[in-house]
């Protein structure tokens, strides 16, 4: 699109013509245009304010396509005030549009209002109560964003981040753009939208109701009745179906359809697509997928509007689950259908979660996708990377499930259940203390169960069991093991990695998902440091901050997982021994997850129920593969 230089005035002639056209104007003297002009393409429309059109080449005319839609280049039957239109657009029956930068390409037709101008809104994400409200922008990460939501604590941090937004909404990247190749159709209202694309990765909105005071990154869709009002969308992102959306941040890769999601913010990689679910209040820190029927925070246990519910990646609330604020839950957290009577606090991962209402009880399982499903817990290894369709991947994405962060749960998980069971043999013995040594690993595996009172679990006088313990302690500890081997393999081969990984600085215990990168605290807190002292003092330099630490990231996960090692073998270092025989233990682990992908997949395949709408194995293998 040409400068505001390159424009000029119409002549007398062209103004004639474009009137004898059907063309009106609140002043012709603030119609500008540019290129090769062509009055014909211009017809039946009503111009007010500056209005600044590049016609852009001879060959740039021509017709515009979107399925079975062809609009011809140009713009008829619309009102246009205050706008400049890039070259190659095609706008047909706009009723109003009105402080709009079109890019090039566009085919905007058949939408009522599109208006843009007035103070920036601020969006409400994560509380209800306005406490971590931000200023969303073009080209915000959702890591941007959950760094503004959650360090509240850092007035001087708060300070500088919505310096730089307001700086950012008074150039570039302003609220009323349109980007190159966008297609907007048969839409009722956007209202200081920002709709960034390009066409490598153009932007659609279809059908949508009502779109205000938002920001969408290329290579989104939004279509069929959508009403969005304050929020921020990543790239690659699906809004569908009837879908109500407010104060939110939505994470690239995900969809949304036919639920309601407010105050909220959603990690990458998140699937909400079925009816009547509802989400408020979250931290949804991706690669999760919540069901049909799902609840998840109802206020009204609550006196006032300012409960939240958090979640670590993988989340998975099943059919019919209905969740109270506030409550949190660790990494790959799978929820069984139920109406959980209080606020739950999961600290153990890759857990599945059932309220027993029969023996009035919560139940957690350690370990179950590790035990139970290693086939879903494959697959999600490999389905997240397969389905990132992202073009700039701006935001940095771990989708492996076996990371430092939730390494570091195991270990938290590992040391819970070995502190309830030397708890429990304690008592039985009659004794305060219970250390079992040696011992534990076969106290453990002899307990079916094992009750933990007092360590909040849930909000409530109930009990809370834990269904297989010895096993889950079993797991978590080849799960440990599987996640450092695989990164250590990866990088050293079969040879023994260097001893300095343990040498230095201690193991970092805590990782900070950033929107989906992850950071050890002492590099969050640095970056955090650095904005409050004006050292990164826009959001491209905390974005090129960011890049240089992905680049870093690999070899913090080698390192991290060689002490994960150490830590297990209570070692300073790895010796040959030891590095052998975690080669035979992984070795041992990888036979047991290709078994277990094989027999978790098998159980779906002999279910007699499955077969029998399928009149032979010849037609359900037609339709299932």
């Amino acid at each position: 699109m040409n400068s505001c230089k390159d424009y000029r005035q119409l002549s007398p002639a062209e103004v004639d013509q474009w009137k004898s056209n059907g063309n009106t104007a609140q002043s012709w003297d603030t119609v500008l245009v540019s290129g090769d002009v062509q009055a014909d393409i211009i017809r039946n429309n009503c111009f007010g304010g500056n209005i600044c059109i590049d016609f852009g080449e001879a060959g740039n005319h021509g017709t515009l396509a979107d399925g079975l839609l062809e609009v011809a280049v140009g713009i008829a039957g619309s009102r246009l005030v205050d706008c400049t239109i890039g070259p190659g657009c095609a706008i047909r029956d706009v009723k109003y549009l009105r402080g709009y930068t079109i890019g090039s390409g566009c085919l905007i037709c058949n939408v009522d209002e599109m208006a843009a101008g007035g103070e920036p809104v601020w969006m409400e994400p994560m509380n209800e109560n306005g406490g971590r409200r931000l200023l969303p922008v073009s080209g915000m990460r959702i890591g941007d964003a959950y760094l503004w939501a959650r360090f509240r604590d850092h007035a001087a941090l708060l300070q500088r981040l919505e310096a730089m937004s307001r700086k950012a909404l008074n150039g570039a990247e302003r609220y009323g753009v349109v980007g190159n190749a966008a297609v907007i159709k048969n839409c009722k209202e956007l209202r200081n939208v920002r709709v960034d694309s390009t066409a490598e990765a153009p932007t659609r909105l279809y059908d949508c109701i009502a779109l205000t005071d938002g920001v969408i990154s290329p290579g989104c869709t939004l279509e069929y009745g959508i009403i969005a009002q304050r929020f921020l969308l990543g790239e690659n992102v699906h809004l569908e179906y009837a879908l109500r959306l407010n104060d939110s941040v939505v994470g690239d890769n995900s969809t949304l359809a036919r639920c309601e999601v407010g105050n909220s913010i959603i990690f990458p990689a998140h699937e909400q697509h079925h009816n009547n679910s509802f989400l408020i209040a979250g931290l949804i820190q991706g690669q999760s997928n919540i069901a049909a029927g799902g609840t998840l925070g109802s206020n009204h246990n609550g006196r006032t509007a300012d409960n939240e519910l958090a979640a670590g990646r993988g989340f998975w609330p099943g059919l019919c689950v209905s969740v109270k604020h506030s409550s949190r839950f660790s990494s790959y957290c799978l929820l069984s259908k139920a109406d959980y009577p209080h606020e739950l606090n999961i600290t153990l991962p890759f857990a599945l979660v059932n309220n027993n209402v029969a023996k009035n009880q919560l139940e957690v399982m350690p370990a179950y996708w590790w035990l139970y499903n290693m086939y879903a817990l494959n697959r999600n290894i490999k389905k997240f990377a397969s389905r990132d369709r992202r073009k700039y991947k701006r935001q940095h994405v771990e989708f492996d499930p076996f990371a430092p962060d939730t390494a570091e749960e195991l270990l938290v998980g590992r040391g819970l259940l070995k502190m309830w069971t030397e708890k429990a043999y304690a008592e039985s013995k009659g004794s305060a203390h219970g250390d079992l040594g040696e011992g534990l690993a076969k106290t453990v595996a002899e307990l079916p169960t094992l009750e933990v009172r007092g360590y909040g679990m849930e909000c409530g006088k109930r009990k809370t069991v834990i269904l297989k313990p010895g096993a889950g302690y079993r797991a978590y500890e080849e799960m440990l093991i599987y996640y450092a081997m695989r990164v250590l393999t990866e990088q050293y081969g079969d040879t023994m990695p260097p001893k300095e990984l343990n040498e230095g600085e201690a193991r970092v215990q805590w990782w900070i998902n950033l929107g989906g990168q992850l950071l050890p605290k002492p590099d969050a807190m640095k970056l955090i440091a650095d904005i409050e002292s004006g050292l990164l003092d826009s959001w491209d330099a905390i974005h090129q901050r960011l890049d240089d630490l992905w680049q870093q990231y690999p070899m913090q996960k080698v390192r991290h997982a060689y002490q994960v090692l150490c830590e297990l073998s209570q070692r300073k270092a790895l010796d040959e021994h030891l590095w052998a025989s975690y080669q035979v233990r992984f070795a041992q682990i990888n036979q047991y997850v290709e078994n277990q992908k094989i027999i978790t997949r098998k159980k779906d395949d002999d279910n007699e129920f499955r077969h029998m709408t399928y009149w032979n194995s010849e037609e359900m293998q037609a339709v299932l593969g």
